[in-house]
């Protein structure tokens, strides 16, 4: 199948396996590539610059195929700038931008031949970065996991292929090729695939994790801005539920202080993200997983290879 996107990447199909957070790894990366789709990996997952470059060189060792990092680009990533270096001396294919602005990113990736693919969650925010030079949107609909927009992909997509001229993945609600598919007819020219990649026998999370995806449902999905200071699509836990989901006071005094908001911010997403990394490794009663409604769609815990080519067998 022939779409914009596969003339960006040079891919067999319009398939990204999203960057997660702590999921993605090296195995998911070269998996995807040797499914003939591709993938991203957030920088995050690797606490140092040294750690990210053996990352990035381990996957150049496995195959040429395009594959991507993710990048936060707000000030509560403190190691921004120096991933972004990092990506451009070691020119990988595309950069995914998430929660701000990708201007900077934009203006040193695209010279270095990188493409850029930016997160947007509305249509204002999407002719940004357009005009800023992205090569492509990533629309991230209220279907999605983890960060999810405010949009169904029905209304997101035809809106931003009436606006835009440039290509648009669509993120949020993949678990078929009739997905993929429903999605490309919406606008879609690619789609970005998360939740269902967790249960992979490659994920780097625990097998708990991986079997919650088989046991909840769509139902059991819920929003927490308790663990980044933005809403976060995550599995509906005992803990989740002993520990709500409405706002904390750090977040209304965030809201209500423009002064204090962007630390205040940081302060959230620092204890969230470390309670969603002890989450990932290990079963504690403390549980929070994230995960999109698509777990409806997870029955087995299976190899990467074969949830692609769940995705692929008919395009």
């Amino acid at each position: 199948m022939k779409t914009r996107f596969n003339d960006l990447l040079k891919v067999d199909y319009p398939i990204i396996v999203a960057p997660m957070f702590l999921v993605s790894n090296v195995a998911m990366i070269t998996a995807a590539q040797d499914s003939g789709i591709s993938a991203a990996i957030p920088a995050l997952n690797y606490r140092t610059d040294a750690e990210l470059r053996a990352a990035i060189d381990a996957i150049r060792a496995h195959s040429t195929k395009p594959f991507g990092i993710n990048l936060i680009v707000n000030k509560s990533n403190v190691k921004y700038k120096s991933q972004l270096r990092t990506c451009v001396e070691k020119k990988v294919d595309f950069i995914i931008t998430s929660l701000g602005s990708p201007r900077e990113c934009i203006e040193l990736a695209k010279p270095a031949g990188i493409k850029v693919f930016c997160d947007v969650v509305d249509l204002k925010y999407a002719k940004i970065v357009e005009e800023l030079g992205a090569d492509a949107v990533i629309a991230v609909s209220s279907v999605a996991g983890g960060h999810a927009g405010n949009l169904t992909p029905e209304e997101f997509l035809p809106l931003l292929r009436k606006e835009l001229k440039i290509p648009i993945i669509s993120a949020g609600g993949i678990a078929s090729s009739t997905d993929v598919k429903k999605h490309l007819a919406l606008g879609a020219d690619a789609v970005s695939v998360g939740t269902i990649f967790i249960a992979s026998n490659e994920a780097g999370v625990s097998n708990e994790y991986k079997q919650a995806l088989v046991d909840y449902g769509k139902d059991d999905i819920v929003r927490t801005t308790k663990m980044s200071g933005s809403a976060l699509t995550v599995i509906n836990t005992p803990y989740v539920k002993t520990i709500g989901t409405d706002a904390t006071f750090l977040e209304k005094l965030m809201h209500r202080n423009k002064f204090l908001k962007k630390y205040i911010k940081m302060l959230i997403a620092f204890r969230g993200l470390k309670a969603i990394e002890k989450a990932a490794n290990q079963a504690t009663y403390k549980t929070v997983w994230v995960a999109g409604p698509v777990i409806e769609h997870v029955h087995a815990i299976r190899p990467l290879s074969e949830i692609a080519s769940d995705l692929t067998n008919e395009l």
